[in-house]
C-alpha cells in the first residue's frame, strides 16, 4: 500500500464496456483474437484471456496510473494551497489522513472483492452473474460508507485527543487536523461512490472510463480548493496569475481586492480544502452511477440487482473482510506511525506529511501494474488459464521492478526542488524542506521493491487469496516498518533519521515473502463455480 493514498481504499483497483463480455465489439486494438489496432474502445475479455501479454496489460495499467496520478492530485492540491496557508496546515492534513483512512478501510475491502469477482465472472463469460455481484458491491459499500460517515465524524475529536503530541503540535496542528476531517467524514458516502464504480469496472476490463470521470472531478478540485480556502483575501491564484505573461496587464492582484470588497468571501482554510474535494467526488459520484445504470458501459448492472442477495453478499463478505482487515490494519499501522511521528517538531511532522505525499506519486507506476495484476490474474483463471496468470504476474513484476528503479534515479537527483515547490515563505518552511528531502531520498532504497510487492499483491487479490493478501500486507507495514521505526527512534536514538529508515525498510521485507509465497504455486485456484452466461439470478426483478 502507499504511505499516503489518495483516500482510495480499493485495495486493488477498475474497468466498463459497451456490451456484454460474451457480446459483439469492435476491435479493441489488442493482440489476439479480436484483432482490429485501431480502436480505442474498453478491453473485452478475449485480450486479456488471450495474445499478447505486453498490451492488454499496458492497455489495463495506463489508466490506472493515470487514476491514481489524479487521486494524488487532490492531496498535492491541497498541499500547494495549505502550504501557503501555513505549514501546521500541512501538518494537520498528514495527522488527519490515517485516521480517516482507518474507517475508509473497513468498507474498502468489499469493493476490493467485488472487483475480484466481477473479474472472474466476466474471464467465465457470466455476465449475469457479474452484474449481479456489482449491484451487491455497490448495495453493500453505500449502507457501510453512511455507518462510517455517521461514526467517523463523531470519533474525531475523541481520536485526536489520544495521540500523545508535541505541545506545540497539539496547539497548532491537531485542531485543523480535527476541522478537516469532520468535513470528509460528513462527504465519505460521496467518496465510496466513485470508489466502487472504478473498481467494478476495473474489474470488468475498462479503466478508460473511470480515467475520464476522475479527470473531470480533479478539475472541478482544482477550481474550488482556492476559492473555498482563501476565498478572496490573499488567494495564491491571484498571484500566480498576475505572474502570468499577458494576463498579468489584467491587475489579478486588484481584482482580488475589488472581489473582497465587493463580496467579503475571506475562504473557510482547511475546511475549504476538505469541502471541495468532497464536492468533486460527489460529481464523480453521480456521472459513475449514471454510467452504471444508464449506458451500456460496464458489468450488465441494473436496479433490480440492488435487492439484497444473501448468496452473493456472503461470497463479499468473505473475499471482502481479509481485504478488509488488510487494509483496517495497515490504516492502524499509519495511525501508529503518527502517534510516533507528533511526539517531533511540527517541521518534522510537515515533512512527514510532505515526504509521504511526494512518495505516494513514485507509488503510481507499480500501483498501476499492481492493479491491472488484479485484472488480468482474475480474467485468466476465471477463463481456466493459470499459466496466463503466473506468466502475467512474472512479467509484470520485472517490469515494474525496472521502472521503479528509475523513478529512484529521478527521485533522488531532483528531490530539493520538487519538495520546495510545496512551500511557500511560511514560518518552519526551511526546516521543513531540509527534513523532507532526506525522508525521500532515504526512501528511494525501496522503490524497486515496491514495483515487485504491488504486483505480487495484484496477483493474489485477483486470484481472490485475499487472506495471502492481508498476511504479506500486515508483515510489511507491522514487521517491516512499524517495528523497525520503533526500535531505531526509541531504542537506537536514531531521531528523525530512524523513521526515514524505519520506513523504507517496510516494502524490502514485504517483497522478499510476497516472491516466496508466490513461487509455491498454490494461487492459481479460481474462487468462483462455473457460471451459467445464459441466467441472471435475478431474473426481472
Amino acid at each position: 500500500m502507499s504511505d499516503e493514498p489518495a483516500a482510495d481504499p480499493d485495495g486493488s483497483s477498475a474497468d466498463g464496456s459497451p456490451d456484454g463480455p460474451s457480446g459483439d465489439r469492435p476491435d479493441d486494438g489488442v493482440d489476439g483474437p479480436s484483432g482490429g489496432p485501431d480502436d480505442d474502445g474498453p478491453l473485452d475479455d478475449e485480450s486479456i484471456t488471450e495474445g499478447s501479454l505486453l498490451r492488454p496489460l499496458f492497455r489495463l495499467a495506463w489508466p490506472i496510473v493515470v487514476i491514481q496520478l489524479l487521486q494524488v492530485t487532490y492531496n498535492i492540491v491541497d498541499t500547494l494551497y495549505l502550504g501557503r496557508l501555513s505549514a501546521e496546515a500541512v501538518g494537520a492534513i498528514s495527522l488527519a489522513f490515517p485516521l480517516i483512512f482507518l474507517l475508509i478501510a473497513v468498507a474498502g475491502g468489499f469493493t476490493t472483492a467485488g472487483a475480484i469477482l466481477v473479474a472472474q465472472y466476466t474471464g467465465a463469460d457470466g455476465d449475469g452473474s457479474a452484474g449481479l455481484v456489482a449491484g451487491q458491491t455497490i448495495f453493500t459499500v453505500s449502507v457501510l460508507s453512511v455507518l462510517i460517515g455517521i461514526g467517523g465524524y463523531f470519533y474525531t475529536r475523541p481520536a485526536l485527543e489520544i495521540l500523545p503530541s508535541d505541545a506545540d503540535t497539539a496547539a497548532t496542528v491537531i485542531p485543523l487536523a480535527a476541522d478537516y476531517m469532520e468535513v470528509i467524514f460528513a462527504g465519505i458516502p460521496l467518496m465510496f461512490g466513485f470508489f466502487v464504480f472504478s473498481a467494478l469496472m476495473r474489474g470488468y476490463g475498462d479503466t478508460r472510463t473511470p480515467m475520464a470521470v476522475m479527470f473531470i472531478s480533479v478539475l472541478l478540485n482544482v477550481l474550488l480548493d482556492p476559492f473555498f480556502i482563501f476565498g478572496f483575501d490573499g488567494n495564491p491564484l491571484f498571484q500566480w496569475l498576475a505572474a502570468v505573461p499577458g494576463v498579468a496587464a489584467l491587475d489579478p492582484v486588484a481584482l482580488e481586492a475589488t472581489l473582497l470588497s465587493a463580496t467579503g468571501i475571506t475562504g473557510i482554510g482547511i475546511q475549504g480544502a476538505a469541502l471541495a474535494t468532497i464536492l468533486s467526488r460527489g460529481v464523480a459520484t453521480a456521472i459513475g452511477i449514471w454510467i452504471l445504470f444508464g449506458t451500456g458501459y460496464g458489468p450488465d448492472v441494473t436496479l433490480g440487482h440492488l435487492a439484497p442477495d444473501l448468496d452473493f453478499i456472503r461470497d463479499i463478505f468473505r473475499l471482502g473482510l481479509p481485504s478488509s482487515v488488510e487494509q483496517t490494519t495497515s490504516a492502524l499501522a499509519m495511525i501508529t506511525l503518527t502517534a510516533m511521528i507528533v511526539t517531533f517538531s511540527p517541521p518534522v511532522v510537515a515533512a512527514y506529511g510532505l515526504g509521504n505525499r511526494l512518495i505516494s506519486l513514485v507509488f503510481l507506476p507499480a500501483m498501476g501494474l499492481g492493479r491491472a495484476i488484479d485484472t488480468m490474474v482474475g480474467q485468466n483463471l476465471g477463463a481456466d488459464r493459470a499459466d496466463r496468470a503466473a506468466k502475467a504476474v512474472k512479467f509484470a513484476a520485472t517490469t515494474g521492478a525496472g521502472v521503479m528503479f528509475l523513478v529512484a534515479v529521478v527521485a533522488v537527483a531532483f528531490t530539493e526542488p520538487i519538495v520546495g515547490a510545496f512551500l511557500g515563505d511560511v514560518p518552519d518552511a526551511p526546516a521543513t524542506i531540509g527534513h523532507a528531502v532526506d525522508y525521500v531520498r532515504i526512501r528511494s532504497v525501496e522503490f524497486a521493491f515496491i514495483g515487485v510487492s504491488q504486483v505480487i499483491l495484484g496477483a493474489f487479490r485477483g486470484a481472490g487469496n485475499t487472506k495471502t493478501a492481508m498476511v504479506i500486507s500486515i508483515v510489511t507495514l507491522w514487521v517491516g516498518r512499524v517495528a523497525s521505526v520503533a526500535y531505531l527512534v526509541f531504542v537506537a536514538d536514531w531521531g528523525e533519521t530512524g523513521v526515514w529508515v524505519g520506513m523504507a525498510l517496510g516494502n524490502v521485507l514485504g517483497a522478499a515473502v510476497g516472491v516466496a509465497w508466490f513461487s509455491r504455486g498454490t494461487w492459481t485456484e479460481r474462487y468462483i463455480d462455473d457460471p451459467d452466461p445464459g441466467v441472471d439470478p435475478v431474473g426481472d426483478d
